[in-house]
């Protein structure tokens, strides 16, 4: 049976099974916050250390969705979206049992690869199992609020885990949701294709995986390696040769990785500006908060991860709320709130000293929280709307990989200008290195509001709805997703 042609029970059922999935990537990410003090004694790491073992996995995230979104349109959606939960739930097995750091990393590899097949193709099946644009918004208000959920349960879950079992232990969670989510995709996911499937392009692939590998590599190394050293050079001159080969390669291919001609729609380049800048922000949030409540301040992994429970709970209540102000509104409000929001929660932490302030910093956890949960819903409504549905897989995909370079890039940056404002301990010279650090993620929202309210006027729908134009076929005249 065809997406479309559910039973409004059975496209609920379809949207809780897709939100499970969404639920064990995103529960991963907040759990392993809170426990990276942990593995770090454990390992006897530093911060760069730290940062791989998020990087790793956002990164291979980030390199492989796109692939995923057009391999699931082309070979089948609910296939590729089994094999993922298969190989999540393999990885998460694995990293509970990693030695060392060097094995975790690499197991945090194999999870992203069967991460990278579950957003983007539970993306598509949403998409084309909710066609109408408001009733869609709403069910990609529900997805966002998923988010939320992750954030306000990662937190008390890894805390609670990290001081009674252990670390390995947060990884343990994965498996019942993952075998759960499999057995029902099976049972109730109908399968769907696109009609007109994409070829698959694997030099766009290598360059973007080249492109992203070398750039986060140059950032994290950079403060021990030295940013002139032959080594974070090279780097540098090979993520700057994989972007223009990028450039010059994929116009020239009739059905390629990354499809440039998106991005003449400005709601779609915006929404990709504003994902990279929100996750960026949220990377850094979560990594410098965690550092300073548990290494600094000396709580436990349980009180910290309830220190952040404001701003989890903040998520989980705007998420939703900004989906339905989406489908009746549009995105625009959303946008500006989430970039307000977002920005004074940074000048809170890098202006009025919030970190050493309790009253302050659960304040800007609060707003940080309301910011960052009014903005998903906008990012991906926008980047699919105006998109043939046929090639709904790989616009979703492209908002997906936007978040995870975000973040990759956050975690990355942020630890990066704490690391070279370190003269002794981080602990100890935490305040006056990590308030750079503080003005980036304040950017990053400021560039949320001004990249919003830039990309979400009546100029910006025109560019949409003539790029929409030039994407569709014949035989998929009908076949386009709306826009508000």
């Amino acid at each position: 049976m065809p997406e479309s042609e559910l039973s409004p029970r059975l496209r609920q059922l379809v949207l809780a099974i897709c939100c499970m999935s969404l639920l064990i990537v995103s529960l991963d990410n907040t759990i392993l916050n809170v426990a990276l003090p942990t593995m770090a004694r454990e390992f006897d790491t530093s911060i760069s250390g730290m940062q791989w073992t998020i990087d790793a996995y956002t990164l291979v995230l980030a390199s492989l969705l796109m692939l995923a979104g057009s391999t699931g349109d082309r070979v089948g959606r609910r296939r590729v979206f089994q094999a993922g939960l298969a190989v999540f739930t393999l990885g998460s097995v694995l990293c509970s049992l990693a030695p060392n750091l060097e094995s975790l990393v690499a197991f945090r590899m194999v999870q992203a690869v069967g991460g990278s097949m579950l957003n983007p193709v539970a993306m598509s099946i949403i998409t084309n199992t909710f066609t109408e644009p408001r009733e869609r918004a709403r069910a990609i208000g529900v997805w966002g609020g998923v988010v939320g959920i992750s954030m306000a349960a990662g937190p008390l879950v890894g805390g609670l885990l990290v001081d009674a079992v252990g670390w390995r232990a947060i990884f343990w969670v994965n498996l019942p949701v993952g075998l759960a989510a499999l057995f029902l995709t099976t049972r109730y996911v109908p399968e769907s294709r696109a009609p007109k499937p994409r070829r698959a392009d694997p030099v766009g692939q290598v360059l973007v995986m080249l492109l992203l590998g070398a750039l986060t590599y140059a950032i994290i190394e950079a403060p021990t390696a030295g940013w002139t050293s032959p080594l974070i050079m090279l780097c540098a001159g090979t993520a700057a040769a994989a972007l223009a080969g990028l450039l010059l390669y994929e116009p020239r291919r009739a059905e390629p990785l990354i499809d440039l001609r998106f991005f003449r729609s400005a709601p779609f380049s915006g929404a990709t500006v504003i994902a990279i800048s929100a996750f960026a922000a949220l990377g850094g949030f979560l990594f410098l908060s965690t550092l300073y409540l548990q290494d600094v301040r000396g709580l436990d992994a349980l009180h910290a991860g309830l220190w952040m429970l404001p701003m989890a709970a903040m998520t989980l209540v705007c998420a939703p709320l900004s989906g339905r102000l989406v489908g009746a509104r549009g995105p625009r409000l959303s946008l500006l709130i989430a970039g307000v929001a977002m920005t004074a929660s940074g000048v809170l932490f890098a202006a009025f000293d919030a970190a050493h302030e309790p009253a302050t910093r659960l304040l800007a956890y609060v707003v940080f929280g309301i910011g960052f949960g009014v903005v998903n819903a906008p990012i991906t409504n926008t980047a699919v709307a105006g998109m043939p549905r046929a090639q709904a897989g790989v616009a979703a995909a492209v908002a997906s990989t936007s978040r995870q370079i975000g973040q990759t890039l956050g975690v990355a940056v942020i630890g990066a200008v704490l690391a070279s404002g370190v003269t002794s301990s981080y602990a100890e010279d935490f305040t006056q290195a990590s308030r750079p650090a503080w003005w980036i993620i304040t950017g990053c929202g400021a560039a949320v509001l001004c990249v919003g309210a830039l990309t979400s006027g009546s100029w910006a729908r025109k560019t949409a709805q003539h790029t929409a134009e030039r994407l569709r076929t014949p035989e998929l005249q009908d076949q386009v997703t709306g826009y508000r």
